[in-house]
């Protein structure tokens, strides 16, 4: 199934656990191999500046200075990538980046050989080819799995989801009467996401300080608020009365909008 720019994978682990998994699709994957090789392009230059002076130093034939720059490439698309990827378990400084990590099939965090099935096919499929190979394997499977990750069994997920953001409260009842003749279509934007964001963290913050913040807010909402807080209402109770009754109105006017515009398209269709 399908979200966004992701892929929900349900894996069911030996224990009999139920993961939800986000398969990070083709551009994260892209932005990340896309840092990592500009990582390992910088190191692959100064490793050929430091080989030049000691082959220059120590005046090796040609033979021997080949054999130096073969075991330098082996060392910079193979070896440098295996020890990065398996003791990171799947995380690279490109995927740290973009807050991905590569696990098993299963879900699990990635061994020793599956780093090594990945970045020896990596030298073939990613460095060889351009990542061509890469990209159009990843193009066409729905995990955007790599060649390497198909031989491995593995696959790459969003390890860093975001948050959701906390669901605003409702319009309580010591607002009810208030709202049927308020007038709240003033409040500037800024102030509407200061008393937002107030809401969303009222668990996370100081009695103290909220009680602080939710006065000073309701102060400013006097000047664009009409009538002003009911007696005996709480000034926090009274933000959320205020924000709960102006989602209300504007879901309200996007409703109508809605019907006006399936009514001309429907009239036109006639």
């Amino acid at each position: 199934m399908k979200v966004g720019p992701y892929v929900h994978k349900y894996t069911i682990t030996g224990e009999a656990v139920v993961l939800n998994l986000r398969a990070a699709n083709f551009m994260p994957r892209l932005g990340a191999a896309f840092i990592d090789a500009i990582i390992y392009t910088v190191a692959w230059i100064f490793m050929l500046i430091g080989l030049g002076r000691y082959t220059s130093i120590y005046a090796m034939d040609i033979a021997a200075s080949q054999a130096v720059m073969i075991l330098a490439a082996i060392t910079l698309m193979f070896l440098i990538p295996l020890l990065v990827e398996g003791l990171s378990r799947g995380r690279s400084i490109g995927k740290l980046i973009f807050g991905l990590r590569v696990v098993r099939d299963d879900g699990g965090t990635i061994r020793w050989r599956h780093a090594f099935i990945r970045c020896l096919t990596g030298v073939f499929e990613l460095w060889m080819t351009g990542g061509s190979v890469a990209i159009i394997a990843s193009l066409f499977n729905r995990q955007s799995k790599r060649l390497g990750d198909m031989m491995a069994g593995t696959f790459v997920i969003m390890a860093r989801v975001p948050r959701p953001a906390t669901e605003l409260p409702g319009l309580p009842a010591a607002m009810q009467q208030w709202a049927q003749v308020a007038d709240v279509g003033r409040i500037p934007t800024g102030l509407a996401g200061q008393a937002n964001a107030l809401i969303r963290n009222v668990s996370t913050m100081n009695p103290a300080a909220l009680a602080s913040m939710a006065a000073t807010l309701t102060e400013q909402m006097r000047h664009y608020v009409t009538p002003g807080p009911p007696a005996g209402v709480d000034p926090l109770i009274f933000l959320i009365g205020v924000m709960a009754e102006r989602r209300n109105r504007d879901h309200a006017v996007l409703q109508q909008r809605r019907e006006r515009r399936e009514r001309d398209q429907q009239y036109l269709r006639n």
